[in-house]
């Protein structure tokens, strides 16, 4: 991934800079999913799961990042010059909070899979999918109600990745 812009330089609106990452996110997830499927890998749920490791570890991390650095920065920056978005940032900080422990668990089960057993691939596909369905609204919901807000604040704020704990990728 590359910033829209250089750094502290604000060629893109922070709001357009949120929704690449978010659509970078989704479509990570996607292809998460899709390695799941049985022409997305070798045979037999363990050698997928093996093999689909790094790239779910890489993308909880990087989601984990993401929301860690809303939570410290967006959204305290927001907090403070925008005070009538609170109740809209303590629900999407509530939303990180639920999206944290269902990446927890992912990361559990792909920690050591069981070579060979398809019911921890269902396991897997089962927690990816409710991850999905949580960021697809959590995301929507967040484009709605800060994009204007964001694309509002003063340069000094800070960039994208000061701001979204990533910067946006490489279009």
């Amino acid at each position: 991934m590359h910033p829209s812009a250089a750094p502290g330089d604000r060629l893109a609106a922070l709001g357009t800079q949120l929704i690449e990452i978010h659509d970078w996110l989704r479509e990570e997830l996607a292809r998460l999913r899709a390695g799941l499927d049985p022409a997305g890998g070798p045979p037999g749920g363990g050698d997928r799961l093996r093999g689909l490791r790094a790239h779910c570890l890489t993308f909880c991390a990087a989601l984990t990042r993401h929301h860690t650095g809303e939570d410290a920065g967006a959204f305290r920056v927001l907090a403070e010059e925008a005070p009538q978005l609170r109740p809209v940032l303590a629900q999407l900080a509530h939303d990180h909070r639920m999206v944290d422990a269902i990446v927890r668990r992912i990361e559990e089960l792909v920690a050591e899979p069981p070579t060979g057993d398809p019911a921890a691939t269902e396991r897997v596909r089962g927690e990816l999918d409710g991850l999905g369905a949580i960021l697809e609204s959590h995301f929507g919901f967040e484009e709605r109600r800060i994009v204007a807000a964001l694309d509002a604040l003063r340069a000094e704020a800070g960039d994208a990745e000061a701001l979204f704990g990533l910067a946006p990728p490489a279009g």
